[in-house]
């Protein structure tokens, strides 16, 4: 009796579970006949939803962190890590603290600055701008500026007495390095009449693409010795500038900051300055992510409508399975292995078209462009000038592990309904 018990409990034969008959079944129902077309069709909806869910998510997840580490390259490489800016009196006393900061462990390096808007203007046209004065000796430095000039040179750029400016720019003004740009502040000398705005012509001598369409079109760089002349500042800098090496540990930086400049001053840094603009994205990429899930969660009801229909169509071969000793667990498992094929082999499906597209969606983007004509991806609305994409692995794993735990759930109701099906009920009716 105990070994009766126990073969009974293994199923035919006295096999375990997940025995190879049991894959033989399911593998069976999977290859549906004619007349079964209809439950193949779900099959085949279920399988398609599943792969282009993960696929879907994969992908978009992956463009909006190229999208984010891009910009945040582009924007911490032209505008630095930590601001400092004085606070009781105009900081003529910039060069002891750039070196103090300079100083600083963790500090790459630090600049002073002068900065204000004014308009640039040329025979052709004219644009409002972004001005900045720094020395020919820390320009070169800045990541997104000193390695990307395209036209021109920085040498001599003190002595040149000339402006550096964006290639969208350069466009829009149709200018060129030995070209003349003028600029025009609105605030200039005082007058019996009010204030005049200063207006000044400046040789090109460089044109830089840094690659985010804003900063292209929108900067403009001079020697810092004639943006103190032209913005009244009188031998003082509106800030200084801090690249740090390593920029995870920018708190700490901070602290040593206040610890090593001498004088009354404030610090901030670039996640204060653009808080407002990465949270957006943050909370665009996880919404995202929640609307994009739920393809993969439809796609794993259409597995549970297509398990329950191929239930009650071999409701016949569920009763005969039973007849000839095979356990409700058989039966369980049976259908379990049905459905979770659909599942697994479509989320591995989407898993490497997810991967696939992800590595080589520039290119992809490039050949749709070419081939229907159009600009799919244009740079003064995204910023940047190509389509970025990075891929998380952590959140890859997430993803396929969602997705497999969604189509594996899904399968349960079913085969515990196929498990419960009554035999001498299902062979009476047939």
């Amino acid at each position: 009796m105990k070994r009766g018990a126990v073969d009974a409990k293994k199923g035919p034969g006295g096999a375990g579970p997940f025995a190879l008959f049991e894959w033989m079944v399911a593998l069976r129902y999977l290859r549906a006949r004619r007349r079964e077309g209809f439950i193949s069709v779900i099959a085949g909806f279920s399988f398609a939803g599943i792969m282009l869910g993960v696929a879907t998510l994969i992908i978009v997840l992956s463009v909006m962190n190229g999208f984010r580490a891009e910009l945040l390259n582009k924007i911490v490489g032209i505008n630095g890590h930590v601001f400092i800016a004085g606070i009781d009196k105009p900081m003529t006393d910039y060069a002891e603290v750039t070196d103090q900061a300079n100083g600083t462990p963790g500090v790459k390096f630090a600049f002073p600055m002068v900065e204000g808007q004014a308009l640039a203007s040329s025979p052709s046209a004219a644009g409002g701008v972004l001005v900045r004065g720094v020395r020919e000796q820390d320009i070169g430095q800045i990541p997104a500026i000193g390695g990307t000039v395209k036209q021109g040179t920085l040498e001599n750029f003190d002595k040149s007495g000339g402006v550096a400016i964006g290639r969208r720019l350069a466009e829009q003004l149709f200018i060129r390095p030995g070209d003349t740009l003028t600029l025009t502040a609105p605030k200039g000398a005082e007058t019996p009449f009010g204030v005049a705005p200063r207006i000044k012509s400046y040789p090109v001598v460089a044109v830089f693409e840094v690659g985010m369409s804003e900063f292209d079109s929108g900067f403009v760089y001079m020697p810092l010795h004639e943006a103190q002349a032209y913005f009244n500042r009188d031998g003082d800098v509106t800030a200084i500038e801090v690249f740090l090496s390593h920029p995870d540990r920018i708190d700490e930086v901070k602290a040593d900051l206040e610890k090593h400049i001498s004088r009354p001053m404030i610090l901030s840094d670039w996640r204060q300055r653009n808080k407002t603009f990465f949270g957006v994205l943050e909370v665009e990429r996880n919404v995202m992510f929640l609307i994009l899930m739920l393809i993969v969660l439809v796609a794993a009801l259409n597995i549970i409508s297509g398990l329950i229909m191929l239930v009650k169509d071999k409701s016949q071969d569920i009763a005969i399975l039973r007849t000839m000793g095979a356990t409700r667990g058989a039966i369980m498992r049976i259908f379990l292995i049905t459905g979770a094929a659909i599942g697994v082999v479509g989320t591995f499906a989407g898993f490497l078209l997810g991967l696939v597209v992800s590595l080589n969606v520039e290119h992809i983007r490039a050949f749709i462009s070419r081939m229907t004509n159009t600009n799919l991806f244009p740079a003064e609305f995204y910023f940047l000038s190509s389509l970025p994409s990075q891929v998380d692995p952590r959140e890859v794993v997430t993803i396929v592990t969602l997705a497999l735990i969604l189509s594996l759930l899904a399968t349960l109701y079913p085969s515990w309904r196929a498990a419960r099906l009554d035999p001498v009920e299902a062979l009476r009716y047939e």
